[in-house]
């Protein structure tokens, strides 16, 4: 396998993003998709203690 091969235990690409929630340019480990919110780490943190 090569270096850029996935699951070669390099470094995942990470997505340019805007927090729904404060507004914040963050950057993600996926691609973002149109119409679905992304958060920043801050703001996703109390989400996650909800599920």
């Amino acid at each position: 396998m090569s270096e850029t091969d996935e699951g070669s235990g390099s470094e995942r690409q990470m997505y340019d993003a805007v927090c729904s929630k404060c507004g914040q340019p963050c950057k993600v480990p996926f691609k973002p998709a149109e119409g679905r919110p992304v958060y920043c780490r801050n703001c996703y943190r109390p989400r996650r203690s909800r599920y």
